[in-house]
């Protein structure tokens, strides 16, 4: 056992610790944990980013990236297994089938707990495409002591397809911060560059990476439907969007072959997206696949109206549609009837009713109790 008062020392190892839900799932952890009982580092495989970083309040948490270039991760073994013999975890923390290949890594140098977190499935892996992904998952889970799935979608899929035993499994779903994502208030000042204005432009917006498994491409056919279709208050629709990633330039291209820049915008990586949320009118989530997605409770806790496709935690986190409507995944014509029927108020956003639903289902400090009985169980696993 650790002696006692001495603090529980977690490595969250994370592929980048860049903008998304899962690297906003590791910021919780290091800034929510107690800091009596738990100190942090945390280790990019690739890079960290400053403005990430800067959302870290705790002081003292190791930051460390291996720099790790496109390709094989086999080259950054040793320095991986170099850093945590220097930094003596007590709990190595990965996330997602990046980090997982590192497991091994963490074993042989004497990491004595090693949790691996899934957040959510690559869209080849899903589709079947890629057997090379389950086969590595099912080679290293002999390095793997405990398994965290962010929703019961994941869960099954480790069990079934991984071979994942129960007794390792645990069920934890994301949390929100319900103090930072809340209504809009009259006193609220308007985001850095926010170019829409309130009761003249009715404003849907998503946030999100801008790759294909978060579909992106989706919202912007529906919503050059949604515009073409007409009808009295088609002058004031528009878009905005935020996050980053390779569909960035085809999103602006569509746009503009649809004659529709003026009403978007590009908001790129924000570190507002609590104020940016609470000023849209429909928050929309296209993706293909998703664990539980941070942004869909931020969403519910900033009550606004809200469609997503029917994929993943989805359906759990919006309360089986009761919070938000739901439509299949990649289907343009429901999702184009979706956001005409929030535009007529047919959706519309009962704050009390999502306020309590997001604390009732999604608090945060639900998801940190459930972290820290599972990183404790490392400390007692420990000799001397």
């Amino acid at each position: 056992m650790k002696a006692s008062g001495e603090k529980i020392h977690v490595v969250h190892v994370l592929n980048r610790l860049g903008v998304g839900g899962m690297e906003n799932v590791v910021v919780q952890l290091v800034n929510g944990l107690p800091p009596d009982r738990f100190r942090h580092s945390i280790i990019a495989i690739t890079e960290v980013l400053p403005e990430v970083a800067a959302r870290i309040r705790v002081p003292d948490v190791g930051l460390h990236a291996l720099e790790k270039p496109p390709g094989q991760s086999f080259w950054r073994y040793p320095h991986m297994y170099r850093l945590l013999r220097r930094l003596r975890p007590d709990v190595w923390h990965g996330c997602n089938l990046a980090a997982l290949e590192f497991a091994p890594v963490a074993c042989l140098a004497g990491v004595p707990w090693r949790v691996h977190a899934e957040h959510g499935l690559e869209m080849d892996e899903l589709r079947g495409r890629r057997p090379a992904y389950r086969r590595l998952r099912r080679l290293y889970r002999g390095w793997v002591q405990a398994y965290v799935a962010v929703s019961a979608q994941i869960a099954d899929y480790l069990k079934s397809r991984i071979g994942i035993g129960a007794e390792r499994l645990h069920l934890i779903g994301n949390g929100v911060d319900l103090d930072r994502f809340r209504p809009l208030a009259a006193a609220d000042p308007c985001p850095a560059g926010y170019p829409f204005v309130r009761d003249k432009h009715w404003v849907v917006g998503t946030v999100g990476r801008q790759e294909a498994i978060k579909n992106p491409l989706l919202l912007v056919d529906a919503f050059i439907d949604l515009v073409n279709a007409g009808g009295p208050r088609a002058t004031s629709l528009r878009l905005a969007m935020v996050g980053e990633g390779s569909l960035h330039g085809e999103i602006a291209r569509r746009m503009e072959a649809a004659g529709m820049s003026d009403r978007l915008w590009l908001a790129g990586s924000r570190s507002d997206v609590a104020e940016i949320l609470r000023r849209l009118d429909c928050f929309v989530l296209p993706s293909i696949s998703e664990g539980t997605s941070c942004t869909l409770q931020e969403a519910i806790a900033s009550a606004v109206a809200i469609v997503a496709t029917d994929v993943g935690g989805n359906r759990a986190v919006l309360d089986d549609g009761r919070a938000g409507k739901l439509v299949p995944s990649g289907d343009r014509a429901a999702l184009l009837k979706a956001l005409q029927a929030c535009l007529r108020g047919d959706v519309a956003a009962d704050a009390g009713a999502l306020r309590a639903h997001a604390a009732a289902a999604h608090d945060l400090d639900k998801t940190l109790q459930a972290y820290a009985c599972l990183f404790e169980q490392g400390a007692a696993r420990q000799g001397g």
